[in-house]
């Protein structure tokens, strides 16, 4: 027997999640909360058996990961959007699905997450998503973007190595990172010279009691 979450899921359920069904979770989505609902199902359902979440994740799903990856949405300037290291597909499925309106391209290297996001995407009428297997540094030729965006994937400078070739002209990153991103972006102070941009720190609310998002901006300075 399956529940809601998926086609073929036999795993846990958001049940024990506060936020679950809330009425301040549906005013934050608006219309997308079909689609991010049907999302954080799915993930619930499956996410444990997959390998893309801990079991302990699923009592805080919505506030540790869902409305996690949104606080970004705001940061997200203009054009193609690609999430790098995409995994789960947190924060660009869930971006994905606030904005319908624009093209948001998944990298990710390994397969059995790559098969997930196809999957996810297809089940929650996500239709505005490429989903493309690899690393940041071997896409180059395939993905170009206007703004890159990550959640745990790498520290700040390792990222900037890797994603700074695929950012057109003008284009940025917004990174979703934790309490330690001061100090994080003071540590790759030298790169981000290197690669001629200037980082700021964000706080990034979500629902009323709820600890703010951190959100590191990454702009070019010329």
């Amino acid at each position: 027997m399956t529940n809601d979450g998926g086609p073929e899921g036999a795993g846990g359920d958001l049940g024990e999640d506060p936020l679950h069904r809330s009425d301040g979770v549906r005013e934050f989505f608006g219309d997308a909360y079909p689609r991010v609902e049907s999302f954080a199902l799915m993930l619930a359902d499956q996410g444990v058996l997959r390998g893309l979440i801990g079991p302990r994740e699923l009592a805080r799903l919505w506030e540790r990961h869902i409305l996690n990856s949104a606080a970004v949405a705001p940061f997200l300037g203009n054009g193609t959007i690609v999430d790098v290291g995409s995994g789960a597909g947190l924060p660009g499925l869930v971006i994905a699905a606030m904005l319908p309106e624009r093209r948001v391209v998944l990298v990710e290297p390994m397969e059995r997450r790559t098969t997930w996001l196809f999957e996810a995407a297809e089940h929650c009428g996500i239709d505005n998503v490429t989903v493309v297997r690899g690393r940041a540094e071997e896409v180059r030729e395939v993905v170009e973007a206007d703004v890159i965006t990550a959640r745990a994937v790498a520290p700040i400078d390792k990222l900037v190595k890797w994603c700074a070739p695929l950012l057109a002209d003008g284009g940025e990153m917004a990174l979703l990172k934790g309490q330690s991103a001061p100090d994080e972006l003071e540590r790759a102070k030298y790169v981000l010279r290197k690669f001629g941009f200037v980082g700021s720190v964000e706080s990034a609310p979500t629902l009323p009691g709820l600890a703010p998002t951190t959100v590191v901006r990454l702009q070019r300075t010329g």
